[in-house]
This record gives C-alpha cells, structure tokens and sequence, in this order.
C-alpha cells in the first residue's frame, strides 16, 4: 500500500535520498526545504506525487501553516521524518551566542515544533509513525560538538518521553541515529565557530586536524543506504525506540553504553545508601 510521507530537509542528504527513493517505488512525498529549486528535478520525474513547500523550522506559525497546506492538499500523512538540521563546529568557549541559540533553534526546537504541529493530524487519521533523525551524537559526545550534541541529546529526550504519550493513539517513533556519512553535512552545510589559539594544542585542536585531514573518508556511511534502512523501517508494523546506522554508530553506541553501564553499577552503594531511612 503506498503511503504519503511528509519529510524536512530534502535539499540534500538523507532527505534528499528518500524522497528520490520512496518516488521511485510509487509513493507520495510532501517535501520541505529551503530552496525549492532544489527539487525541480524530482517535480519534472514524478509531477503531482512530489507536493514540496519551502519550511522554515524555527517558525512555528510557518511550520502549521506548511502542515496544514500538506494536509489538505494530500488528505493524510502517513510518515512524518523530521530531518531538518545541521552540524556546529567548535569548542563549548569558541561558539558565539548567536551560533548556540541557532543551532538549539533548527535542530532541537524545530524538531520539537515539527512534532507537535503533526501530533493533531495522526490523531485525527488514527494514527501514524514518527521518524526523528538524531545522530550517533545524540548518546555519544565528541570535542567541539558540544552544542550539536546538546541538540540531539535533548531531542532524544522529547522523543523518549513522546512514544508512550501517543501510543494510545496508535502513532508510534523511532529516534535514528546514523553514524558519519558521505553527506554534505561536515562540509559546506556545516557552522564553524572561529578558533581561539589557546585550544590549538588541545584535544579540540587535535581533532580540528584530523576531520580536516581525513576528509569523506572518515565517514562510512552511505546515504543511499541508510535512506532505504529509515524506509523499511517506517514500513515494519512495530517500530524500533532506536535505529542505529553504520558500523561506527554501532561501534561507538556499544563503547559508550557498557563504559556507562559499568560506570554506574560501580555507583550502586552510593546511590542506596542516600535514600530516606526506613
């Protein structure tokens, strides 16, 4: 059964991939972007299948009022994936109040207004899915990409709290969490805050070097493939809390919980022993 999918940030990227993808196999995309002649390709392929608005995510009045277009125009949305976002380099000192408040602004508050503004239509169609692209980011944290990480780390939140909210209405979410991938996204999609010479010598600087010598090559992942993992598993009937993607999200994903886990039980005394007396 075909479906209609409405989904953020398909100039490039992984939005860019589905779109093409879930097209090609017959279903409806409402798209959302920036630049709609981004899309004028897609719109002389598959004419009336493509509906495309430009979006705004850090306006809500603009986030309904595209919602509410989409709605009307198409009868339903079946999937909603919320993908909109970017990438902000630099240490937590480096990154100016303008470029912190912005990036909290896309990627976090954008992603909660999204979600919101759809929560009334699956309600009103008895339901649907929600696919939230975080990033491996979004459980692990690495040196100046702290307020990237903030982001995906309190969207991982509200998606946590979200899923057992809307389970009554048979609308169900899955946080995915790509690892790097040959995208745009570390490129010229990417914010960089200017450098201070103090953390040159630094892990913050260290690692400056090494992104900036590696390249594409540092990242494993393919877009084209991690498009079609999201699709099929938008298409399954009970969705994951969690989608890892790659063999480095998976990697670092699995580091970092056990190191977590056993951070914690070390903590077991501690933690009882400050509870009330009884």
């Amino acid at each position: 059964m075909n479906k209609t999918w409405l989904i953020t940030g398909t100039s490039g990227g992984f939005g860019r991939a589905m779109a093409e993808q879930l097209l090609a196999r017959g279903d409806r995309v409402a798209a959302t972007t920036r630049r709609l002649t981004s899309l004028d390709d897609l719109a002389a392929r598959f004419g009336e299948r493509l509906w495309r608005s430009e979006l705004d995510v850090t306006n809500n009045a603009d986030i309904v009022r595209v919602i509410g277009k989409a709605v009307a125009d198409l009868g339903r949305i079946d999937v909603v994936v919320s993908n909109a976002g970017y990438g902000l380099f630099g240490a937590a000192e480096e990154v100016s109040d303008e470029q912190l408040v912005r990036q909290l602004d896309v990627n976090l508050l954008g992603s909660m207004r999204l979600v919101r503004a759809v929560l009334p239509h699956l309600r009103a169609h008895g339901g649907g899915r929600i696919l939230q692209v975080s990033s491996v980011g979004g459980q692990v944290a690495y040196p100046t990409l702290g307020v990237y990480h903030a982001s995906k780390w309190g969207i991982e939140g509200f998606i946590e709290a979200l899923i057992p909210e809307v389970a009554p209405f048979g609308i169900q979410a899955t946080l995915v969490e790509p690892g790097g991938a040959r995208t745009d996204w570390a490129g010229s999609n990417a914010e960089r805050a200017q450098p201070l010479s103090a953390y040159e010598e630094s892990t913050v600087g260290a690692m400056r070097r090494r992104m900036a010598a590696a390249g594409l090559q540092a990242f494993r992942g393919d877009p084209q493939k991690i498009a079609k993992a999201m699709i099929a598993c938008a298409d399954e009937p009970e969705a994951p809390r969690r989608l890892a993607l790659g063999s480095d999200a998976y990697e670092a994903l699995h580091s970092t919980l056990t190191a977590r886990l056993a951070a914690l039980e070390a903590q077991q005394a501690i933690a009882f022993s400050t509870d009330v007396d009884a």
